[in-house]
């Protein structure tokens, strides 16, 4: 069974799992067929999930394509959360909150995905030179002309929080990495969650596939076009795999008394540890979909908390 919650700030009721759309811009995560991807959109509606997020960055825009295919009409059944504030140009990343590319952004990812207004629309990474004032009244305006619904922040921390809290209760959600292999942003997401009175949302929640139990040591090889094959993504390398592997162990016993995914378990966890947040995990394909809903409709009792606790630390 699904849960839902109300997004603060906002009127908008959505599930509890939110599918992420990385894998839907097509590269960087190995083998990814679009058919796939678009049954798994649809597994997604039947299972209950009406949250779905994306980005302009991922795919250089294909992810939003994706969605907008894979959607149809049943559009205004959903919540689509989208970020800007990433330009790639030039063979160059950079960090962009300006007022004039956000206007532009909005209109490229409202034509990608085939709609006039965006749910929620987040700031993907702060730039650190345009004042927050004057991206929350850009923000605002967009509202006020119906382009987008509420709007959110990504990958806040403790040092960017303090320039944010005049504007406490006007943001609907903040997402930040956390999953049981990576835990040094849970203090960062309650702090936001008690004082920007945002919800939490969870990125990484699988830590990128490596707490699906689907991984072990000798088949930890990816190729070129999966970015874990680099050394940055940590949770499949050295003494981090290791942590790792002790923690999908834990995982595996509790999913077997259960009888639940192992990916399942690790996103109950989540959902236990933060109330009312919701989880992103990235799906390819509608098995995988089907494996992260089961951890819906049930709770983690204490013992079970304390041994995930203990083991991730």
């Amino acid at each position: 069974m699904m849960e839902y919650i109300t997004l603060q700030n906002t009127d908008l009721c959505v599930s509890r799992f939110c599918m992420g759309g990385c894998p839907m811009g097509g590269y960087g995560w190995g083998s990814v067929q679009e058919s796939e991807l678009l049954d798994a959109i649809h597994a997604a509606l039947d299972a209950g999930v009406n949250f779905f997020d994306t980005a302009d960055t991922y795919g250089l825009g294909q992810s939003e394509r994706t969605l907008a295919k894979g959607l149809g009409s049943r559009r205004r059944d959903v919540v689509i959360e989208s970020k800007f504030g990433v330009r790639v140009g030039g063979g160059k990343t950079v960090y962009d909150n300006s007022p004039e590319y956000i206007q532009q952004a909005l209109e490229e990812s409202l034509r990608r995905l085939n709609t006039d207004y965006i749910d929620v629309y987040l700031i993907h990474y702060r730039d650190g030179k345009t004042p927050i004032a004057d991206v929350v009244g850009k923000l605002e305006e967009l509202k006020v002309a119906g382009k987008l619904r509420y709007y959110g922040l990504s990958n806040i921390h403790g040092d960017g929080l303090e320039e944010l809290l005049p504007y406490a209760g006007r943001f609907a959600c903040c997402q930040d990495e956390l999953s049981l292999a990576c835990r040094k942003n849970e203090d960062d997401l309650r702090v936001v969650q008690s004082r920007l009175r945002a919800t939490p949302m969870t990125w990484g929640s699988l830590g990128q596939g490596i707490l699906t139990g689907k991984y072990n040591r000798e088949n930890v090889c990816f190729g070129a076009d999966d970015r874990r094959s680099r050394e940055i993504y940590v949770n499949f390398h050295g003494e981090k795999l290791e942590q790792n592997l002790r923690i999908v162990e834990a995982l595996k016993k509790i999913a077997a008394n259960r009888e639940k995914s192992v990916a399942a378990c690790a996103i109950r966890w989540i959902l236990d540890t933060l109330p009312e947040s919701v989880v992103i995990a990235g799906v390819k394909r509608p098995a995988q979909l089907s494996a992260n809903v089961e951890a819906m409709g049930w709770t983690l009792n204490e013992e079970e908390l304390r041994e995930l606790n203990e083991v991730s630390e």
